[in-house]
């Protein structure tokens, strides 16, 4: 990958499929993709369930060009969806649908999947947002790959818009994290101290069986298998166009910034794990609402505190980036509360989660083309 290709951004959205009269979700994935891919392309594509649809971008050059055609996409794929009598929504879960009511799509790659995991895979009806970023060596991205990992709760925490499953609040912000967890080879990897250590660790798993390929390696951050890119995972898929793009900005000047540490020979500490994870399920937990641990000063500090810090610490790259506006919208995202607490503020005046699925359509669709 050539300079010029450095921090390139890809972003990846996975949407429910929504019947408007009854709010559930509808396993009927094909009229939309036999359409949208005449339009879309390889920008289309379905998942194991037929009630998810996912598109995502062409490589883009900067931030500006992302939203260009994150709207573009999502703007298209509504329109399909109305036509076909449907609606499109962006939660990380769905507020009551349950996952054995939905239909698996008819594919190779999922029936193994099915039959490999059972119920586990059955019931991993969850909608993720995932932002590649472009790196130009393998050992660089490792390094990078190592540090943002300490970042990953703080983006799960902005990120948060899954607080019901099959019509219980579960009194968790992100509990797609929590259903994900029961898939193998998830959640915040461990670091590695060099590309051939991580190679041979893949090589492993597949002499052994227990994978076929790297890219079921399915971690919060991974090297991408295939793509010269470090694709991170962690986020549940937000509602507004506007909270992807800022995440996706704040993810690519978190990588910018770690790069340029990296290359002046200037360390940052790496944390095991099962510390790391201690942040993680505070982030998935209370989200926004409470406190992170700052490992560095062994203190627990408000998750909004922690955020602003954040925006502090890549100041110096944001400029360079062109996102400083994209970067700042993350202060919006902390004002008016993540999906999660939107959410759980309709249901707060309600009492009904169906009047939850109808806020979540409303969001899907602000400011979105025609």
């Amino acid at each position: 990958m050539s300079q010029k290709n450095l921090f390139t951004l890809g972003i990846e959205e996975e949407f429910q499929i929504i019947d408007p009269e009854t709010r559930e979700l509808h396993s009927h994935i094909n009229e939309i993709y036999e359409q949208g891919k005449m339009i879309l392309l390889e920008n289309i594509k379905p998942e194991m369930h037929q009630s998810v649809v996912e598109v995502g971008t062409n490589v883009c050059r900067d931030i500006h060009e992302a939203r260009r055609e994150v709207l573009q996409l999502r703007s298209t794929l509504a329109k399909l969806a109305k036509q076909n009598g449907m609606r499109i929504a962006a939660a990380g879960t769905h507020p009551f649908s349950h996952w054995a009511d939905q239909k698996i799509t008819d594919h190779p790659r999922y029936k193994v999947i099915v039959e490999d995991m059972q119920d586990v895979a059955r019931a991993n009806l969850i909608f993720g947002l995932h932002v590649h970023v472009g790196m130009d060596d393998r050992s660089t991205a490792l390094q990078v790959m190592n540090a943002a990992r300490y970042f990953l709760p703080h983006l799960l925490a902005l990120s948060t818009n899954s607080p019901f499953w099959l019509g219980r609040n579960t009194g968790f912000k992100s509990f797609r994290t929590k259903v994900f967890e029961r898939f193998p080879r998830t959640g915040i990897p461990d670091y590695f101290m060099s590309v051939s250590e991580f190679d041979d660790y893949v090589k492993l798993l597949i002499k052994l069986n227990s994978i076929d390929n790297a890219k079921k390696i399915w971690w919060d951050i991974r090297l991408h298998p295939v793509f010269e890119t470090i694709e991170f995972r962690v986020c549940d898929i937000p509602m507004r166009v506007d909270e992807t793009i800022a995440l996706a900005a704040i993810i690519q000047a978190i990588t910018a910034k770690l790069y340029k540490l990296v290359k002046s020979n200037l360390g940052f500490r790496l944390y095991r794990r099962l510390l790391l994870n201690e942040n993680k399920w505070r982030a998935a937990r209370y989200g926004l609402e409470g406190k992170l641990i700052d490992f560095g000063k062994q203190e627990e500090v408000d998750a909004k505190s922690l955020i602003v810090e954040l925006i502090q610490f890549v100041d110096d790259v944001v400029d360079e980036l062109g996102s400083r506006n994209e970067v700042n919208g993350i202060l919006k995202i902390a004002e008016m509360g993540t999906g999660a607490d939107r959410q759980l503020e309709v249901y707060r005046q309600t009492n009904d989660v169906r009047k939850v699925v109808d806020y979540i359509v409303q969001e899907t669709h602000v400011g979105l083309d025609g």
